[in-house]
């Protein structure tokens, strides 16, 4: 095979939580008087909750905010998030991700999660994979977001392999990125695949368990 390991990331490959964040980004956002729309949305994906933040306010008009009223509007909408993550089930894992998952580990791969999400343990109980993977880098392991390669490079520490010998499964361009950097190829769904981002860009998942073979 010409892979070991499948790193994920988490939101927009194993599941979607982009409407939750959304709703809580435009909540925090509305009470700002902020203007925030999905193009703005857009942008957020794969960046970090204090970055995505920044992005948030390049259209506040509103007097000077100082790195505490910002990190108590982040933390603001992350509450707001959290609390709707509560409805999220098992009924939120598509079934052509599950099936892919329990093929790649029937062929012998190590799997992990690199995701910039600190919310990445909640969410993987939630949908029914709480502990099924071999590593979970994520948001709370990390110093630096996507596109840094930080996040992917401490799940192939974790699995203990080598870059070449692991395979990032991205849709944010800059996960992609990410991933790149990090000496590995990377298979991309989505937004990235649209994008060209990947070194396969994928319509399904389902497609791994052929590049995976090489």
């Amino acid at each position: 095979m010409e892979f070991d390991a499948v790193i994920f990331d988490l939101d927009g490959v194993i599941c979607s939580t982009d409407e939750y964040h959304y709703k809580a980004w435009k909540a925090m956002a509305d009470g700002m008087g902020i203007p925030f729309d999905r193009t703005i949305n857009n942008r957020l994906r794969g960046v970090s909750r204090m970055a995505s933040l920044e992005i948030i306010l390049e259209k506040y008009e509103g007097p000077a905010l100082s790195d505490g009223d910002k990190q108590r509007l982040a933390e603001q909408k992350n509450d707001l998030y959290r609390e709707s993550l509560h409805e999220m089930s098992t009924a939120d894992l598509p079934a052509e991700v599950k099936e892919t998952l329990d093929a790649l580990r029937a062929m012998g791969l190590k799997l992990a999660i690199g995701s910039s999400s600190k919310n990445t343990p909640f969410i993987l109980g939630q949908i029914g994979l709480g502990g099924w993977f071999d590593a979970v880098s994520d948001g709370n392991n990390i110093t630096r977001s996507k596109p840094d390669p930080e996040v992917f490079v401490k799940a192939a520490e974790m699995l203990g392999m080598p870059a070449d010998r692991c395979l990032v499964v991205e849709d944010a361009v800059s996960g992609a990125e990410a991933g790149h950097r990090g000496g590995m190829k990377v298979a991309c769904v989505g937004d990235a695949a649209k994008n060209g981002a990947g070194d396969w860009n994928m319509e399904s998942v389902r497609e791994l368990t052929d590049i995976v073979k090489g």
